[in-house]
């Protein structure tokens, strides 16, 4: 029987921050991002932070040859992207708390993010089947998700059209990760004022979680 892992992000060493807006500038999740990562350095000096921006820098999209290899020798491509592959699910393994940026595209995740998400959950290294079902391989850590949205889809009238937040605590906690945080921040196209309000409201919600996390 797999075994519980340690609560790791109660004193987290390592930090991976992730970025998916395709925003830059005028990105709300980034921003927020970027305060809660700058939160956790100044309590944890120490903490080694690890990067991705994945609009600036995507990852590929799976390929059937990614998911079932080749025959003979696999060519340099894909080589190349079996090394990234590798790298990426290790910078996730590795990793006490992941903050991750996820706005709202239509309704759901942006593609890039999913990108990410295709290359960590992977049999035998996030997660394994078992004669009772799936088990996760990757909890112990704590996962922030910063989620940003023009409308507003917290109410129970409007909770049916979320893909977004729904879907990741979904695949987060198939690969075992129950420690999963919401720090929100929506209705930021619905005019200046709930813009302002939203964000406040987000910035308050980062440092009540700095606070627990702390």
């Amino acid at each position: 029987m797999p075994q519980p892992h340690p609560p790791r992000a109660l004193r987290p060493k390592t930090l991976l921050h992730i970025d998916s807006s395709a925003s830059a500038a005028h990105s709300v999740s980034r921003g927020l991002t970027a305060d809660v990562v700058a939160s956790w350095v100044r309590a944890e000096p120490s903490l080694v932070v690890r990067y991705r921006d994945l609009a600036a820098q995507p990852i590929a999209h799976l390929t059937a040859d990614m998911l079932q290899g080749v025959d003979g020798e696999a060519p340099p491509d894909l080589q190349r992207e079996r090394r990234e592959s590798e790298t990426i699910v290790e910078e996730f393994l590795a990793a006490d708390v992941v903050v991750i940026g996820a706005p709202m595209y239509n309704f759901a995740i942006s593609s890039q993010l999913k990108a990410w998400i295709d290359r960590i959950v992977r049999a035998g290294r996030t997660f394994r089947y078992e004669p009772s079902g799936p088990v996760g391989l990757a909890g112990g850590k704590r996962v922030v998700i910063v989620s940003s949205r023009g409308g507003a889809y917290s109410s129970a009238e409007r909770a049916h059209l979320d893909f977004q937040e729904s879907y990741l605590k979904v695949i987060f906690g198939f690969m075992g990760v129950t420690d999963v945080r919401i720090i929100r921040a929506e209705g930021l196209a619905m005019g200046p004022e709930h813009h302002a309000s939203a964000t406040r409201a987000a910035h308050a919600a980062i440092t009540q979680l700095f606070e627990l996390a702390a």
